[in-house]
């Protein structure tokens, strides 16, 4: 909303586009306009603007096209962990859980989730959601009641080797999100070699995987049948990430600040 005053003073912009937040429910109708309206200022006045998300640049006029970018966001190496006492304090055991992370919001599709985990009848995996709900309390109560007294851990916020222990030590990994820029927690889990489920939205096509990870967005029936597929044969997969190399990324955005600037 503000580019246009540091316009005013010749100094150039370059906006880096995640995804267009009025989409997500959680906006009433007041804040979704003026989202929409600060992106069209924010656009219109931008002199490059990056997309982590190619589907979505692709959306837009000639006009903003030609002035765009994709570049994707970068994943770090994973850092394998060998400790399991934090699996312990949660109540799982390596290779005997579903994991998913994300803020506990509800474009993020954990509902779906725990849903189809719940259909599923599996007893023999547990599923745990890694993630805070900040201001997304209400949320995380239904999200709890749809649980009930099934194996379903909400672990809150987890950083460093706590989460390291959980992406090391998953059998699989669950994206089911409705919504989705570019799906970073993605990338993570396949830099620890999981094998993966993710609805099927523009976001995680940005990533090379099989059609059988794939599931029907919102469709936790399908996902519930998916869910027992994929355990009968939990196996670790070597994906190649090399497009997502953050010193990739970032000579590429460093060029395109150059070019910008005049330099």
């Amino acid at each position: 909303m503000f580019s246009p005053l540091l316009k005013l003073r010749n100094i150039p912009v370059v906006l880096t586009f995640h995804s267009p937040n009025y989409e997500h429910k959680k906006w009433g109708n007041f804040a979704r306009k003026l989202l929409l309206f600060s992106e069209k200022i924010a656009l219109k006045t931008a002199d490059s603007i990056i997309f982590v998300n190619r589907f979505q640049m692709e959306k837009y006029p000639k006009d903003i096209r030609e002035k765009s970018v994709y570049i994707p966001n970068g994943v770090k190496l994973p850092t394998f962990s060998p400790n399991t006492d934090f699996l312990a304090k949660i109540g799982v055991e390596p290779n005997k859980y579903i994991l998913s992370v994300g803020r506990i919001t509800q474009e993020k599709g954990f509902d779906t989730l725990i849903k189809a985990y719940c259909h599923s009848g599996i007893t023999d995996m547990k599923l745990v959601i890694a993630g805070g709900a900040q201001f997304e309390t209400a949320y995380l109560e239904q999200l709890k009641k749809l649980a009930g007294n099934r194996d379903v851990i909400f672990t809150g916020d987890v950083f460093g080797d706590q989460l390291a222990q959980l992406y090391t030590h998953a059998g699989l990994y669950v994206l089911a999100s409705n919504n989705e820029g570019f799906p970073l927690v993605l990338l993570e889990a396949m830099s620890y070699h999981l094998d993966v489920l993710v609805s099927d939205i523009p976001a995680t096509h940005l990533v090379d995987l099989p059609q059988d990870d794939y599931f029907p967005r919102a469709d936790a029936m399908a996902l519930s049948q998916k869910l027992k597929e994929k355990i009968q044969n939990l196996r670790k997969v070597e994906y190649d990430l090399s497009e997502y190399n953050w010193n990739r990324v970032a000579r590429v955005v460093s060029e395109l600040f150059y070019k910008v600037a005049g330099r």
